[in-house]
């Protein structure tokens, strides 16, 4: 069994990201997962901060169960 290589004489550069752009998109991802995490861990429908006729406790109702996030 041989191994073949082509030396092409190309080598990979890394893609270097500013920092500026990178921290926002660390923060918008950080305000996302911290909006999950209220809608399926925290939010209780009753003392929702939505109201209570939006009703997206049931919608991730089940979903809260399966995370086991306790509710009721």
């Amino acid at each position: 069994m041989s191994v073949s290589s082509s030396s092409s004489g190309t080598v990979a550069t890394p893609v270097v990201i500013p920092l500026s752009r990178s921290l926002v998109w660390l923060v918008g991802t950080a305000a996302l997962a911290a909006l999950l995490y209220y809608f399926i861990g925290v939010d209780q429908g009753a003392v929702s901060i939505f109201g209570s006729d939006t009703h997206v406790h049931e919608f991730v109702h089940d979903g809260r169960h399966f995370l086991g996030f306790p509710c009721h």
